[in-house]
């Protein structure tokens, strides 16, 4: 296991320099994919082979976050909590999977005072299309070959080779 203060040093690395390296088509956006995904190699959970990691993409510390072989962490996504992403998973933009929550119970005291929600792991299984947009909810499982149309909140669980769409996400068909 890698030493805290190693991680920390990644880390800074990562949010101060790497994150900001342009993708395609600028110029040495190859190089920002090379570094990116020798750092998330070193601070995922679990990190699979010839994943690409894009431009402003944040996972927090990455202790929580397992991405498979070949798959691909959108631009400026945002990644929080206990989340397994399948092989071959495309990313658009701007997509948020949030395995965390805050509690809400009470009445008698703000939202904010009321701490975090127990987290629930979200589960994307392989060769997920994730379209711009999207919003993945806490506790999710999206099934493999399945696709999520840009901008979607999927707020429940889906079965393999769905298409789901919509606020909040409800099965459009079934891919067959």
């Amino acid at each position: 296991m890698k030493s805290k203060k190693y991680r920390k040093i990644l880390l800074f690395a990562y949010y101060s320099i790497l994150l900001h390296i342009p993708m395609q088509p600028f110029p040495g956006y190859m190089a920002g994919y090379y570094l990116r995904r020798k750092v998330a190699e070193k601070l995922l959970a679990y990190c699979g082979k010839d994943i690409v990691v894009k431009d402003k993409c944040y996972f927090g510390d990455g202790c929580r976050l397992s991405v498979g072989d070949r798959s691909q962490l959108g631009q400026n996504a945002k990644l929080l909590g206990t989340i397994v992403i399948g092989e071959d998973v495309l990313m658009g933009p701007d997509v948020v999977i949030m395995a965390t929550s805050h509690r809400y119970g009470r009445i008698d005291m703000p939202i904010s005072q009321q701490g975090e929600a127990e987290e629930r792991k979200v589960e994307i299984g392989d060769d997920v299309w994730i379209g711009t947009r999207s919003i993945i909810l806490p506790g999710v499982t999206v099934g493999s070959h399945s696709i999520i149309g840009a901008g979607s909140v999927v707020t429940k669980s889906f079965p393999e080779y769905s298409i789901i769409a919509g606020n909040p996400a409800r099965l459009i068909r079934v891919r067959t």
